[in-house]
C-alpha cells in the first residue's frame, strides 16, 4: 500500500491521531518517498505535527553572525488586530493559485541572497500559540533551532518547546525535504521542473515529461512534497520558496479560505488542499497570507497528544520570528 494512503486511511473517519503514531506515519512516508536512495533515519526524539513557520521577508548577509527580524509584528499589533469576520471583498473569490502567486511575487520583491559558509549554522527562532480544544487553555512556546548548513555537525532542534541533538546523517542515509544548504541549492527554482523532481520515478521509461501526464495519486504526493519543503524549510536558497509557492499553486486541489486568523489574530487568507486521489478529502494545515500583499504570515494546524479519555487536541498557531546564520551552535545573534 502506498504510505501516503495508509497516512490518509488512518485520519479519515477516525478520531486524530497522537504524536507517537502521526511520527510513525511520517517516517514511513520520509522512507518510501527516497527509497530509491537512501533509508530515512528516524529522530532522537518523536516530532509533532509537520509544520514548521515561514519566513516572510529574509534578507541576510553572512559576515559572521547576522540576525534577521521577520517583520511580523509585536504584541501591540496582536492586541490591536482585528477579529475574526468576513475578509476583504476581493479575498472572497480569489484562487488558491493568485494567491500563491501573489506570495511569489512578494518573496521575489523582498528577498536577497543569502550564501552561508558550509561551517556555519542556520538559527531560527519561532513563535508557537496553542488553544487546546475543550478548554480554551493557550500555551505558547519558543523554539530555537540551529541547523548545520551542510549537515556534517550535529544540530540543535525544538518541537514546541522541547529540544534534543541532531546527529549529522550517515552515509547513505537520507531525507525529505534535505535540510543541507548544498542539496536545497541543487532543486530546480522553475516550478513546473520543481513539480516534476518531486515525482520520484524509476527507470528510463517511467517518467513524466509534462503536468499533464501526472496522475492524481501523483500530484497528492507533489502536494505533500511541497507543503513538506514550505512548512520545514525556513530559510532557502534564493528563488527556492517562490518557486514552491508558485509550483503548490498548480496542484489540483489547493483551495484558497477567506478570513482565517493568525497567532497574532490577523485576518487573512489561507491555502489549504483537497486530495483529489482520496475524493476531495481535506489533508494538511493552513498557510496564512495576508489579503492585500501575500506575504505569509504563518501557519495553523492540529495536534494532539494523549489517547483514549486523556487524548488533547489543540489548534497550533505558528510563525517565524527571525533567523540568522551563525558560527557556532547555541550561539544567539
Amino acid at each position: 500500500m502506498n504510505e501516503l494512503d495508509e497516512l490518509r486511511d488512518w485520519d479519515a473517519g477516525a478520531p486524530p491521531l497522537d504524536d507517537d503514531t502521526r511520527h510513525r506515519a511520517r517516517v514511513r512516508l520520509f522512507a518510501a518517498m527516497n527509497a530509491s536512495a537512501a533509508p530515512v533515519r528516524r529522530p532522537p526524539r518523536r516530532r509533532p505535527v509537520l509544520r514548521i513557520a515561514v519566513a516572510g521577508t529574509v534578507a541576510a548577509a553572512v559576515a559572521g553572525t547576522v540576525l534577521v527580524t521577520v517583520n511580523n509584528g509585536g504584541d501591540d499589533e496582536e492586541a490591536r488586530a482585528k477579529p475574526p469576520g468576513n475578509s476583504a471583498p476581493s479575498m472572497r473569490n480569489v484562487s488558491a493559485r493568485a494567491v500563491l502567486n501573489g506570495a511569489a511575487a512578494y518573496e521575489r520583491k523582498h528577498e536577497k541572497t543569502v550564501a552561508p559558509r558550509d561551517d556555519q549554522y542556520i538559527y531560527t527562532k519561532e513563535i508557537i500559540k496553542e488553544v487546546e480544544k475543550d478548554t480554551g487553555e493557550v500555551e505558547r512556546h519558543v523554539d530555537e533551532n540551529w541547523r548545520s548548513v551542510d549537515g556534517s555537525k550535529r544540530s540543535w532542534i525544538m518541537e514546541i518547546g522541547k529540544g534534543w541533538w541532531s546527529e549529522p546523517l550517515k552515509e547513505n542515509e537520507g531525507m525529505w525535504p534535505p535540510q543541507d544548504w548544498g542539496t536545497l541549492k541543487k532543486l530546480s527554482t522553475d516550478p513546473e521542473k520543481l513539480i516534476l523532481s518531486l515525482l520520484h520515478k524509476t527507470g528510463p521509461d517511467d517518467k513524466n515529461d509534462s503536468l499533464d501526464e501526472i496522475t492524481d495519486q501523483e500530484w497528492s504526493d507533489v502536494h505533500f512534497s511541497l507543503a513538506g519543503l514550505l512548512k520545514l524549510v525556513p530559510v532557502m536558497p534564493k528563488g527556492l520558496r517562490p518557486a514552491a509557492y508558485e509550483a503548490l499553486g498548480m496542484v489540483p486541489g489547493v483551495k484558497a479560505v477567506p478570513g482565517q486568523q493568525d497567532a497574532k489574530g490577523r485576518t487573512g487568507v489561507a491555502i489549504t488542499y483537497d486530495d483529489p486521489a482520496r475524493q476531495g478529502s481535506s489533508f494538511g494545515g493552513f498557510f496564512i497570507f495576508d489579503p492585500e500583499t501575500y506575504a505569509f504570515l504563518g501557519f495553523r494546524d492540529t495536534r494532539t497528544s494523549g489517547d483514549g479519555k486523556n487524548m488533547k487536541t489543540y489548534t497550533q498557531l505558528s510563525y517565524l520570528d527571525s533567523w540568522a546564520i551563525t558560527d557556532e551552535v547555541k550561539q544567539r545573534p
